[in-house]
């Protein structure tokens, strides 16, 4: 009875053939299980295992549940009420494949063994409550999100882009057989969860797990045809109204955007505007604070493009959750005024644990005066290897720079023994000790420079080159 057979549905009628060709293509060697055999073992009492996710269910979530019915066949997927609106066109056509249950199907007195995936907090749970009390359960829990309230018995938690990425590893590991629409839905989890690799909480191993897919057939036109996100007349005013009143603030180094709008009931997609919003404005981070006035909450949501701003610790501050990249919280009966002065000294705070100038730069610093030679200032170069030196006055001050492209001026042999204070280049920019390392490549990158000398007190401590940014930022830095 545990056997697999072929399923008899693969007749599908559509107006468009370009549809109804990838359709048939995702069904093509897709097997299920009869209803009437899937569960057979599951109907006694008090021996039933339940496999569900989140409330607002996204393809990571989704794909995560279908990958737990092949490690723990025989369990019931149960799909919550609430799914996200890029996800019901797929759910539409797919649904008969994967035989979901919803939560008003399950006898939660019959539930022996609760498996939950892509998240580890009860209240995102769709009528799982009274389990959160019962001592008589296995719990097992399937998640990249590092915090939470379920205590399960059994745990697979990593920190990686998307939660399936996790469970792909164990089906490799099982030696599990999944068809070429599993390893779609599967790849439409990764893609989306790590924003087609783009997003910093992004991982090799989902690198890796996106090649393990692609062997398995995954079908990337499947992709491009359910992977939209919804966004519709309502998300279109709302990212307007915020581009009208866009504020950017400098805040730790950081350019800022806090955004706050009042909003009438729920909309959906909110993070696909703020996504928007953040890049038309241009900032490292754009946070939007969304109120509903008639529910008395607050949606907040982050995204950062910079793994030094971590949205996921900001928002587990505020008793939510996320990724370095992206995060949100939902707060009761608080001030807004109160939320965006919260972020604000997160965002402080955050400052303090990123790499500052002291971590990268290079020191004692190799100088030379004003009245050094260009022939002596030129041996220097060679001999230290580097391709340019800071000039400093006697008290240290910096005054110029003199490198290897100043000496394209030099057009005669006698030239060499002239200063070096007539042929350096007299706008330098400088850098405070105090600034991070995001500071200095920001400042090589604006002004096309190579070096920029560290000071503290208008004297020179320090310099900080291309290829210590390159360290830095390449995480070659020696422990």
């Amino acid at each position: 009875m545990s056997h697999w057979i072929k399923s008899q549905k693969t007749v599908i009628t559509t107006r468009s053939s370009s549809k109804r060709n990838i359709v048939a293509k995702s069904l093509e060697s897709t097997y299920i299980r009869p209803i009437e055999c899937a569960f057979l073992q599951t109907n006694r009492r008090g021996s039933m295992q339940i496999i569900t996710t989140h409330k607002g269910t996204d393809f990571d979530a989704l794909a995560s549940l279908v990958a737990g019915t092949i490690l723990y066949p025989g369990s019931r997927p149960v799909l919550p009420g609430a799914v996200n609106p890029n996800l019901k066109s797929f759910i539409s056509i797919h649904k008969d494949l994967f035989g979901f249950y919803s939560p008003k199907e399950i006898k939660i007195d019959d539930v022996k063994t609760l498996v939950v995936v892509d998240t580890n907090s009860w209240k995102r749970l769709d009528g799982m409550g009274q389990l959160k009390e019962r001592s008589d359960i296995k719990i097992i829990n399937w998640d990249h999100h590092p915090e939470g309230d379920i205590d399960a018995h059994e745990v697979h938690r990593e920190e990686v882009g998307a939660n399936i990425t996790i469970m792909i590893r164990e089906l490799e590991k099982q030696r599990k057989l999944i068809t070429p629409i599993q390893a779609s839905l599967f790849l439409m989890g990764l893609y989306e969860d790590t924003g087609n690799m783009t997003f910093s909480s992004t991982t090799p191993d989902d690198a890796r797990a996106a090649a393990y897919l692609l062997e398995r057939k995954a079908d990337l036109q499947i992709l491009t045809t359910f992977l939209r996100h919804a966004y519709g007349k309502k998300q279109k005013d709302i990212l307007f109204e915020m581009i009208q009143h866009a504020q950017r603030q400098e805040i730790g180094g950081f350019s800022i955007s806090i955004a706050r709008m009042d909003v009438e009931g729920h909309v959906q997609n909110l993070s696909v505007v703020l996504h928007m919003y953040r890049e038309i404005v241009n900032v490292d981070a754009a946070f939007g604070i969304f109120r509903d006035t008639e529910r008395d909450t607050c949606m907040v949501i982050g995204r950062s493009n910079l793994e030094q701003l971590n949205i996921g610790m900001i928002m587990r501050s505020m008793g939510g959750g996320g990724h370095p990249g992206a995060g949100s919280a939902l707060l009761k009966s608080t001030n807004p005024d109160v939320i965006e002065e919260m972020i604000i000294e997160m965002i402080k705070g955050n400052q303090q644990s990123s790499v500052m100038l002291s971590d990268i730069m290079s020191y004692p610093v190799v100088t030379v005066s004003e009245d050094t030679t260009v022939e002596e200032a030129a041996m220097i170069l060679r001999d230290t290897g580097c391709s340019g030196v800071p000039v400093v006055d006697s008290d240290d001050h910096v005054i110029g720079i003199i490198s290897r492209r100043d000496f394209r001026k030099i057009r005669k042999n006698n030239q060499m023994l002239s200063p070096v204070k007539a042929f350096m280049s007299r706008e330098v920019i400088t850098i405070d000790h105090k600034k991070s390392a995001i500071d200095a490549a920001r400042l090589m990158i604006k002004h096309d420079i190579g070096r920029i000398p560290v000071v503290e007190d208008d004297k020179i401590i320090g310099i900080v080159t291309r290829s210590d940014a390159m360290l830095y930022f390449y995480d070659l830095l020696p422990d």
